[in-house]
């Protein structure tokens, strides 16, 4: 691809992301149903470049654009959701791994990445909720330099398949961010029995006086750094709603009336199909506008990411609805794939930030509201 140009390099992983998710949603209501790991769609997705291709060309990735990184989640969301959430996280978790630790670290993670090793986020406390960047949890001095964690993390995605952890506790009241390998102190705690995003396997780690050693402690974060779980997590829900609503356009052209005519001809299905049309669009405009504003490495992207998080959510959920809907009795069956997308769709708004805190920062924000003290 050296000879591509840019435009055309980057147009190149969005038009594999989408052969690759044609291929994810044939499997993705077995995926469902067995609430099993993805295994051979998140292997594919490494042997074909895309789980690094957003680093920098001069550390083995492709450089591409955070533009372009929104519209990969969103293709692949569409084909399988759960794929695209557990990609979501191991991307996340390895690029932050490589990005904010010592040169060393940095290099070490970079060639185990590589190689495909897997790695996941163990950020979310059980007792800490949506706030996942201010852990609760304290670390223990060990007297040596390095600390220890007892305790637990709850909804890791792929955990299971990991090799590598991105965790954080609390030294001395403050928020420390650490990388730990997997050893025999990490135990998975198989509780996952979901209502949806079943595949993701996002269960509960006990970490058992995990050493945390000081060299894998997170260095000082650039303020223009942008999250790539803030960057993808609107596009989840996008790539869901968009899978709703092309198989309810499906549904409502395919299916007969008793007068022969497509149910897409009775007028309040045009009328609300409208109006998912409109949002649905108006969702991915906002979610645009945020990849372009961390590609210029705005400081707005917090904010946005979480206004697009909320449309996001919301419109994923609104279009699995009039999909079972448009689908009717037979649409609470496995037989139709709309009570898949509605119970997928849940997942969005109690990702973390949810959509209440999303909706509490950007109220807070618009109003001008400071806390006091």
């Amino acid at each position: 691809m050296s000879t591509l140009t840019s435009r055309t390099k980057e147009q190149y992983w969005i038009d594999l992301a989408v052969e690759l998710s044609a291929r994810f949603a044939l499997s993705a209501a077995e995926t469902d149903r067995k609430a099993e790991l993805p295994k051979d769609n998140l292997r594919l997705l490494f042997e074909r470049g895309l789980d690094t291709a957003i680093l920098q060309e001069e550390k083995g990735g492709a450089g591409i654009s955070y533009a372009t990184f929104g519209r990969i989640v969103f293709e692949i969301a569409r084909g399988c959701p759960s794929t695209a959430c557990v990609w979501l996280m191991n991307t996340s978790a390895a690029e932050s791994l490589i990005t904010l630790s010592n040169p060393e670290k940095s290099d070490y993670y970079l060639h185990q990445w590589k190689q495909g090793k897997r790695f996941a986020n163990a950020l979310s406390e059980p007792s800490s909720g949506n706030l996942f960047l201010n852990p609760v949890q304290e670390a223990t001095p060990l007297g040596d330099g390095d600390w220890s964690l007892d305790g637990a993390k709850r909804f890791v995605s792929g955990s299971e398949w990991a090799d590598f952890f991105l965790i954080n506790v609390s030294i001395d009241g403050a928020p420390a961010f650490f990388g730990v390998e997997r050893d025999e102190t990490v135990e998975i705690h198989e509780i996952w029995d979901a209502l949806g995003m079943r595949g993701t396997r996002s269960q509960l780690i006990g970490f058992n006086e995990t050493r945390l050693r000081a060299d894998n402690r997170f260095g000082q974060v650039a303020s223009t750094r942008q999250n790539l779980i803030a960057l993808g997590l609107p596009w989840l829900s996008l790539g869901i709603a968009q899978s709703a609503y092309d198989a309810l356009i499906a549904q409502a052209q395919g299916k007969k009336l008793s007068d022969g005519k497509p149910l897409s001809h009775v007028q309040w299905i045009q009328y609300e199909t409208a109006e998912i049309h409109v949002r649905l669009k108006a969702a991915k405009l906002l979610a645009e506008h945020l990849l372009d504003l961390a590609d210029a490495g705005s400081e707005q992207t917090i904010v946005v990411s979480m206004e697009a998080k909320i449309l996001a959510n919301q419109i994923g959920k609104d279009a699995a609805d009039l999909g079972l809907r448009v689908g009717g009795g037979l649409a609470f069956t496995r037989a139709l794939p709309f009570e898949r997308h509605l119970r997928d769709a849940q997942a969005g708004g109690l990702m973390a930030y949810s959509s209440e805190l999303c909706k509490l920062f950007v109220g807070k924000n618009e109003l001008n509201v400071r806390e006091q003290g």
